[in-house]
């Protein structure tokens, strides 16, 4: 599918942010850096049932989860918009399938807290068309969904984080602009938000939280080390305004700080947590190419601010999801090409020293 390019530069409204203090020194002074001499190594798992793309993925009860997003079985058209769930036991090696989403979504922010999965937002239609305020939180025991209070805007793509028993929601694509290009069949949804709220499971309740710095931006990484989440890459609009961009948000301070950005500008990638650095595998598209994602994966050591390579995916992809089980990173679904798609590749990532 070939997408046209609008260019947003939005300014969030939150002034200038802090360089990300080395706090570890020089490269020199840490030679024992987690991942100074960091090899990574891959594994195919357990396919998934069915082809999926566009998820939002979680680690809850010693599973990965992935939910919602694109469908596909074998070679039927898409459901673009899906209430699928699927676990994956990496003790068996096996896929099960669960309660599905109250409303078929896709780009839905995911992120699991307090032993519940929650779930934020969403388009119910491509190209990133009508996106939702819904929220939902799913108890793994009694295996139901149940509504949370909506979320203050309608948005898809959003980086959803867990702290501290509190989720956090940044970014997203309200999509208040409807473009259909010349002699194309779809229509897409443009306009995305520096918003950050932050949801309060105790009391039920949003609350602002400081703005995303520098542009406005959705379809980006998102990884919690300690009680920092760091927000990477992402896209202005479209493919053509990927950013390198890599802010940092201190719970603590209630702060934005600035980080290494990525070697690469991309968004909709996977982003995880392992050995105390940031993962960011894959994403869409390779400059010059409307068709081509990336394959690359890059690691993030926060001691030297610092990015590098890592072991290539086992084949390019975006659209995918990532979380962390028993010291490794477990990778779902995604699709090669730019645009939609799917796949059923399950991959485990494991860092060697």
């Amino acid at each position: 599918m070939r997408r046209r390019r609008f260019v947003a530069a939005v300014l969030a409204g939150a002034g200038g942010t802090a360089a990300l203090p080395n706090t570890a020194g020089s490269a020199a002074a840490r030679p024992d850096s987690p991942a100074r001499h960091a090899t990574g190594h891959w594994q195919p798992r357990a396919p998934l049932p069915v082809g999926r793309g566009e998820v939002g993925t979680a680690a809850l009860a010693g599973r990965l989860f992935v939910v919602g997003g694109t469908v596909q079985e074998g070679e039927a058209s898409p459901l673009w918009a899906s209430t699928a769930v699927h676990s994956y036991d990496p003790r068996r090696d096996r896929w099960s399938v669960h309660a599905p989403l109250p409303k078929p979504l896709t780009h839905v922010g995911v992120a699991a807290s307090g032993g519940r999965l929650y779930a934020f937002g969403g388009f119910t239609d491509a190209v990133h068309l009508n996106p939702q305020p819904d929220a939902y939180a799913y108890d793994p025991r009694q295996d139901h969904w149940h509504r949370l209070p909506d979320m203050p805007t309608a948005l898809g793509s959003i980086a959803v984080a867990a702290v501290h028993g509190r989720l956090h929601l940044i970014g997203g694509r309200d999509s208040h602009r409807i473009v259909t290009p010349h002699g194309s069949p779809v229509s897409l949804g443009f306009g995305t938000v520096s918003a950050h709220h932050v949801y309060e499971p105790g009391t039920d309740t949003y609350r602002q939280a400081p703005p995303l710095p520098g542009e406005a931006r959705d379809h980006a990484g998102t990884a919690v080390l300690a009680s920092r989440i760091h927000v990477v890459g992402g896209r202005v609009e479209d493919v053509g305004d990927n950013l390198t961009r890599h802010d940092v948000f201190d719970t603590r301070t209630q702060r934005w700080l600035r980080a290494a950005p990525l070697p690469a500008a991309r968004s909709a990638g996977a982003a995880v947590v392992m050995n105390g650095c940031v993962i960011y595998a894959g994403g869409e598209c390779r400059p010059g190419s409307s068709t081509d994602t990336f394959d690359d994966v890059t690691l993030y050591d926060p001691h030297l601010d610092r990015w590098k390579n890592l072991t290539a995916l086992p084949g390019s992809r975006h659209g995918f999801g990532a979380a962390h089980l028993n010291g490794q990173a477990y990778f779902a679904g995604g699709s090669p090409t730019c645009g939609g798609g799917t796949s059923t590749d399950t991959f485990t990532l494991s860092l060697h020293h």
